[in-house]
């Protein structure tokens, strides 16, 4: 049986991000659901992504393996929910210890709302469970991704000016 807290603080449970970017929705959902793309911006500053798989289908895996700056993996396995092509998205993503155990899930639910050639995104991460081991990197999780969501922001200007 596996150890793990199904209780997480409240103040560490959701966490919701809204940024602007000066592109039509389908541009920012291709970079976001885009392996390729995806690889580039998904994470800290200063991390990278040797594994970057989408299979974008509700039931179908989006699998990111993250690696720091000091070479330790981050594995990341999620399923998706739901998918409406430049509008939302929504998966599951985990955080999964060297030997297979999940020790963190969250739900995230990302939408595109375009306005005047301009889009709006809005990411929801809801923590479902978390491992009393991880409830430290939760304290990270506002900073890890709006450093992502930074790093998504320069990738659609460089493709918006191409």
């Amino acid at each position: 049986m596996n150890a793990r807290a199904d209780v997480v603080p409240a103040d560490k449970a959701n966490l919701v991000l809204t940024r602007t970017f000066n592109a039509p929705a389908a541009l920012v959902y291709k970079v976001w659901t885009d392996p390729y793309h995806l690889a580039q911006w998904w994470g800290p500053h200063h991390f990278t992504n040797p594994v970057c798989e989408v299979d974008l289908r509700p039931g179908g895996v989006i699998r990111i393996h993250m690696k720091g700056p000091d070479g330790q993996m981050y594995p990341s396995n999620g399923t998706f929910k739901e998918i409406v092509e430049n509008e939302r998205l929504v998966f599951t993503s985990t955080y999964d210890s060297e030997d297979g155990v999940t020790m963190l899930e969250a739900l995230n639910t990302v939408t595109f709302t375009e306005t005047d050639g301009k889009t709006v995104l809005t990411l929801h991460a809801q923590v479902l469970r978390a491992t009393e081991a991880v409830l430290p990197a939760l304290d990270g999780m506002e900073e890890g991704w709006s450093q992502s969501l930074e790093k998504l922001a320069d990738l659609i200007a460089s493709a918006s000016a191409d």
